[in-house]
């Protein structure tokens, strides 16, 4: 039973988070462009809005860039390389910690601000909570594999990572063996990962695909106040600048 739950979660489910990743992304993007954003609200406590997000962006980049090369690349370009696999399991080790504790500062500033001012959680949905959340405890998991992976600095464990990452996009059906021996915090960590992945296009996380470049070009939009005789006989409202229509209509008196 065990190992059938297993094949199930690291097998059948990341194919299921990355479908719906890529096919609710584009779906968004094509049916409700204008709600692929981040909302916005710098006007309150901007100071810690501005130090959150700036820790939390750069060592969420970092460790993006980490995960994504050093999964996806192929152990062989490694060799080739002369990179041990210890010395780039001892290099995710620092530099993932380091981002990583940047990144969990960063997370726990923009949580104590948008859970406990009164405004900012007013104007906050129920997405935008539980995504910083789940980024939060993603990011405690990701530290807590630190000592563990200091008694592996052969690299290893870390082969088994990359073999399963692979194996995925190469559809393997043996990936999910790759890691069946390894600390069910890894696993947390894997599946909470692909959790997030799937609530992605859910969530104001998909202005990452768009931000900054997207914007120069998107099309904005303008309110205007029509100046077109209202429907029926209501007259036009007295506030200031409303265009008033004639006493009579054309033709009549």
């Amino acid at each position: 039973m065990a190992s059938y739950i297993h094949g199930a979660v690291f097998g059948v489910y990341p194919y299921v988070a990355l479908a719906v990743l890529f096919l609710g992304s584009a779906l968004r993007y094509d049916r409700d462009p204008y709600t692929w954003r981040s909302g916005s609200s710098q006007l309150l406590r901007r100071r810690q809005l501005i130090w959150g997000s700036v820790l939390f962006h750069l060592g969420v980049l970092v460790i993006f860039a980490g995960h994504l090369v050093g999964l996806l690349t192929p152990i062989q370009v490694f060799d080739a390389l002369g990179i041990s696999h210890g010395a780039k399991q001892l290099l995710a080790i620092v530099a993932g910690g380091v981002a990583g504790i940047a990144a969990i500062i960063g997370a726990s500033l923009l949580i104590h601000r948008r859970f406990f001012d009164p405004r900012i959680r007013r104007t906050s949905s129920t997405s935008d909570l539980l995504i910083i959340v789940l980024l939060w405890l993603q990011l405690a998991l990701g530290l807590a594999t630190i000592p563990l992976s200091l008694g592996h600095l052969d690299g290893h464990e870390m082969v088994k990572f990359m073999s399963w990452a692979q194996g995925i996009f190469t559809f393997d059906t043996a990936a999910a063996g790759y890691i069946a021996d390894v600390h069910p915090i890894f696993k947390a960590h894997l599946f909470l990962g692909l959790t997030i992945l799937l609530l992605f296009p859910f969530t104001r996380l998909v202005h990452m695909l768009s931000a900054p470049i997207r914007y120069v070009w998107r099309p904005g939009y303008q309110v205007v106040r029509t100046r077109r005789r209202p429907v029926g006989n209501h007259p036009v409202g007295n506030h200031p600048g409303a265009s008033h229509p004639a006493a009579t209509r054309p033709g009549t008196r």
